[in-house]
């Protein structure tokens, strides 16, 4: 038999008066609390500081590091540990008996007072709120983090995050909260996040970070945890009885959306005259050389290249240009990210331009300008090589001779990129999509001279790798759904390409795949950079001997080196 309702209450306030700090519930605390919440910017948001009695907190931490297991997840979006979760602690289970404190929390959390609280400082109407809540243990160690999104799932209404990290954290270890703004792109646009964030907490211990769930709004990240110790905190959303309205600005919904595709139909950057398809000559060759390191040009090599990309749909080639046009790739190893706001602006300039939302990339794109004319500097010299080399109609047949694909028809996309560490990324969403298969040429530059930086971005820890996912097939309505994690055991990865100083990679793309480039860390060696390019190739005949079967077979990278 249950217990009655007031019973219950009476139960649960008693509870509350145990673990929460002296008159947290009290009308003048709530109303200071209500000022500092609506008059924050980007959006409203509060930190209510000292939460709980500080002993209390401490044995609920101490019962989830002792008592619990944690599960590493990690996609395109984010990468973290992930313990309990609290809805499914069920009274009197074992595991429960052995987490007392956090089943007194887990009470609080989801009793009735504690709701009409949240409603209370958020303005809410009461019981709007319902039952329904989530809340899971978080471990961000070094280098997880979770990039930028607002959070709007189904019905969440508030997002919430109690901070168990330790009581003497600093802000050099990283781990805030990092709020953005919105902006347009174009007055017809829909809202988009900023590039940088405009305002963050820091995961002070014992303190609670929270706002309301507002599509296209309410946009966020967890910075990268730079120091040594991990960030513990439990996370989670009280939830409304309906999704919120404008559901379709919501990140999610925008990252399912195709609205970036048109770009598909739409002209290609450059067109390659038809009288220009001809064979690969000695006279390409010659072009060639003056670029290309000179085994990449033997026939012998070119036809090794055209067997791995017709077996594989790919291949990775090392030490791809002569040295005199690499970049000089120092690296920084051993630097620490710096914890200002001026960091996100590190690079930026006249010429290399800072792209978003945040929500789907962030990273420096560089666009020449009438003066720059050194090819020294990292960014003039790609663009050079850009122009001479992967911009022209030689090497468009020569892209045909090593992958056995038809004579490339047009450039439909090039870009020269900057991914700084423990800043930059691309997110897999379907805009990226294309309406017809493509060849993608990346050339990349990093710092690699040594054993550990190589290993650093072979392994993948730093992240900076280019990965290739199957988007999921659409729905009975005609939407898809994305991706949204992807690990060893996901067979929605295709293909991984770690990031490799002087690689070329060819990768023949099919409408049907996604890809991203993997946040790049705080402790990678140095920037990504690389030359990326999509190349208009039109559909060859179907090979009948062709396994299928094979064809959706998971595939690593593999390189061709001289």
């Amino acid at each position: 038999m249950s217990e009655p309702p007031e019973a219950k209450r009476s139960k649960t306030s008693s509870i509350l008066e145990e673990v929460l700090a002296s008159n947290l519930l009290a009308d003048d605390k709530a109303k200071e609390i209500q000022e500092q919440y609506a008059s924050s910017q980007p959006y409203s948001h509060a930190q209510i500081k000292n939460l709980f009695h500080s002993k209390f907190l401490l044995s609920v931490k101490e019962e989830i590091k002792s008592q619990t297991k944690v599960n590493f997840k990690e996609s395109d979006l984010f990468r973290v540990y992930q313990s309990i979760d609290l809805a499914n602690l069920e009274p009197g289970s074992d595991l429960s008996k052995q987490l007392p404190n956090v089943m007194k929390l887990r009470e609080v959390l989801y009793s009735q007072e504690w709701r009409s609280f949240i409603e209370k400082l958020c303005g809410l109407p009461p019981s709007t709120l319902v039952e329904k809540i989530d809340c899971a243990c978080n471990c961000h160690a070094p280098g997880c983090h979770l990039l930028c999104h607002d959070d709007v799932i189904g019905t969440r209404k508030v997002s919430y995050i109690i901070y168990l990290t330790e009581e003497d954290w600093k802000q050099d270890e990283g781990g805030s909260l990092e709020l953005y703004g919105q902006q347009l792109d174009n007055p017809t646009s829909k809202k988009q996040s900023s590039p940088i964030p405009l305002a963050r907490a820091w995961p002070l211990f014992n303190s609670m970070a929270f706002f309301v769930v507002k599509p296209g709004e309410s946009f966020h990240a967890v910075q990268e945890v730079t120091g040594e110790r991990p960030r513990l905190s439990l996370q989670g959303w009280y939830h409304a009885a309906e999704p919120p309205k404008n559901m379709e600005l919501a990140t999610l919904q925008q990252l399912k959306a195709d609205n970036d595709a048109s770009k598909a139909g739409t002209d290609a950057e450059k067109t390659f005259d038809e009288s220009e398809a001809k064979e690969f000559s000695d006279a390409d060759k010659e072009y060639l050389s003056k670029y290309l390191v000179p085994e990449y040009l033997k026939e012998e090599s070119m036809d090794e290249i055209h067997k791995k990309f017709e077996n594989d749909s790919s291949v990775q080639l090392r030490n791809f240009l002569q040295d005199k046009w690499v970049p000089k790739m120092e690296s920084r190893t051993g630097k620490k990210r710096a914890n200002d706001m001026n960091h996100y602006m590190e690079g930026v300039s006249s010429e290399w331009k800072l792209r978003g939302p945040a929500h789907k990339q962030r990273y420096l794109e560089f666009r020449p300008q009438p003066s720059t004319t050194d090819c020294a500097v990292t960014g003039s010299m790609m663009h050079y090589v850009k122009m001479k080399v992967f911009e022209s109609p030689v090497f468009a047949r020569y892209l045909k001779r090593v992958t056995g694909l038809e004579h490339p028809t047009g450039i439909k996309e090039s870009k020269i990129r900057r991914f700084r560490p423990g800043l930059d990324y691309t997110v897999a969403h379907y805009g990226l999509l294309v309406k017809e298969s493509v060849l993608d040429a990346t050339l990349c530059f990093v710092a690699d001279g040594n054993e550990d930086d190589k290993a650093k971005w072979e392994y993948g820890d730093s992240g900076g790798f280019e990965c290739y996912i199957e988007a999921d097939e659409e729905n009975e309505e005609g939407g898809n759904q994305a991706a949204d994690e992807y690990n060893e055991d996901d067979d929605t990865e295709l293909l991984s390409v770690s990031a490799s100083n002087n690689t070329l990679s060819l990768v023949y793309r099919d409408p049907g795949t996604m890809r991203f480039v993997k946040y790049v860390g705080s402790s990678a060696p140095s920037s990504r950079f690389d030359i990326a390019m999509e190349y208009q190739v039109p559909e060859g005949e179907e090979d009948d001997d062709e396994n299928a079967d094979d064809d959706a077979e998971k595939q690593e990278s593999e390189d061709v080196g001289f």
